[in-house]
Parts: structure tokens; sequence; C-alpha cells
């Protein structure tokens, strides 16, 4: 009696049982199915984005090397031709500096092209990244243009990431290459404030006799001053003064 009870149960289970177990499978394999192709489009947007961030990083060394070095090559120029017949040993001089800073030119360049090859490229270049390490080095060639610069710091040196030394050089030399390019001035202040946690670096210029600078914001320039602060944490403004001349400060994070 029980047999005949429980058998005819049993096979109307089973069809059930194995029809819910193949839906259970299909799913759980739908579901593996979709988490793999969400993991590999998540995948390929990191990387398309991670491209995206390495060519903007790239494209604003270039232009940070190319638009300081050519700046400092046409005011070299021009001085050297304007003293040629009157002062042939300072044009001498001059076109020696202007030698010295498209040799430096091409090493950056070739610095900066060489984050392109592989990392097994034999031929690569190996220089280190500059820093405000190198601050007398930048000055000293806005001196053979006529721009002396007057470097102050205040508060304890540390130590900054090398990503944040890089990005607080750029900044001070794109913002000088601007005052050589825009300002008709002989001076210009860059003061390093150091704290506990951040550095601020503020780059200004006496600008009450010269022409205007362009507005703030404007340009490739301060675009790009303003993405490499960003990139590491921290921020950077761009204004005229009151009294004239114009001021670019920046603070950013010892570590980001």
């Amino acid at each position: 009696m029980f047999f005949r009870t429980v058998g005819p149960v049993f096979w109307l289970l089973v069809p059930v049982a194995w029809g819910t177990t193949a839906r259970l499978r299909g799913a759980y394999l739908e579901a593996v199915h979709a988490r793999a192709e969400h993991a590999e489009r998540t995948r390929d947007e990191e990387a398309r984005h991670r491209v995206a961030e390495e060519r903007m990083r790239i494209a604003r060394d270039l232009h940070d090397v190319v638009a300081h070095h050519l700046a400092l090559a046409n005011a070299l120029a021009g001085t050297a031709a304007h003293l040629a017949r009157s002062h042939p040993d300072q044009t001498r001089r001059i076109l020696g500096d202007l030698a010295d800073t498209t040799s430096s030119a091409l090493r950056e360049l070739k610095a900066t092209v060489g984050l392109l090859r592989q990392a097994d490229d034999p031929d690569a270049s190996l220089e280190p990244s500059p820093g405000l390490g190198r601050l007398s080095e930048l000055t000293a060639a806005f001196a053979s243009t006529g721009l002396d610069v007057a470097v102050a710091v205040e508060g304890e040196a540390r130590p900054l990431a090398p990503s944040v030394d890089l990005t607080a050089f750029r900044i001070v030399q794109e913002a000088l290459t601007n005052v050589t390019k825009h300002a008709a001035v002989k001076e210009a202040r860059v003061l390093v404030s150091y704290s506990k946690d951040k550095v601020r670096i503020t780059i200004d210029d006496d600008g009450s006799k010269a022409p205007a600078p362009p507005a703030p914001g404007s340009g490739f320039g301060v675009i790009g001053m303003r993405e490499r602060a960003s990139s590491v944490g921290g921020r950077l403004q761009t204004y005229r003064r009151p009294e004239g001349g114009f001021t670019v400060a920046t603070e950013l994070p010892l570590h980001p």
C-alpha cells in the first residue's frame, strides 16, 4: 500500500526536481556569464581610462618642456640679435646659453618620449624627473633671458613624493615661462612655504608696467597647471592683483 501511494508521487516529483535543478543551473550559468561580461567591460573601461590619463600626462609634459624651452630660446635669440654689434662678448655668452637651452630641451624631450617605449627597451631614458631641488637651474636659465627670479623658502623643507615634486617644478616652470612670454617685466618671485602636510608655492610678478597677461583660467598653460595640481590632490589659483601683476598660487599635499 505504501509503495503504491509513494511510487506515483515519486515519479511525479522526479521531473519537477529535474526541471528545477536545470533552471537553477541555467540561472547560475547566466549569472556567471553576466559577471564575466561585466568584469571584462570594467577591465576595458579601466584600461581606456588609464590610457587616457597617461596621454594627458605625457601631453602636459610635452607642452611644458616645449613651451618653456622655446620661450627661453626665443628670448635668448632676440637678445643676442639686439646685442650682436654693440656687445659681441655678451652675444657670445648668450649664444652659449642658447646652446645649453636647446640641449636641455632635447634631453627632456628624450626623457618624456622615452616613457612611450617598452620597459625592456635598453635605449629607454633613465634620466630622473626634475623637482624643486633644481629650482636654481631653472632660475639661472631665466636669468639668461633677463628675468631675475628671487626664490624664498618658508618653514622647514620636507621631502615630497616624486609625483608632487615633479608637479611643483612644472608649475613653477610654466608660470615663469608665462611671465617671460606675456609680461614685460624684469623680476619675478617664487615663494615656497612648507607646513606639516602641505607645500604652498606662489609665483608672482610686478606687472604694473607690463601688458596684461592672459585672463585667469585661459590658455593651455594655465589649464595644464591646474590639471597637474589636481592630479596629485592639490589645487591651483591664478589671478591679477589689484595693485598690478599676476599671481599663480598652488597648494599641494606632500604625499598624495
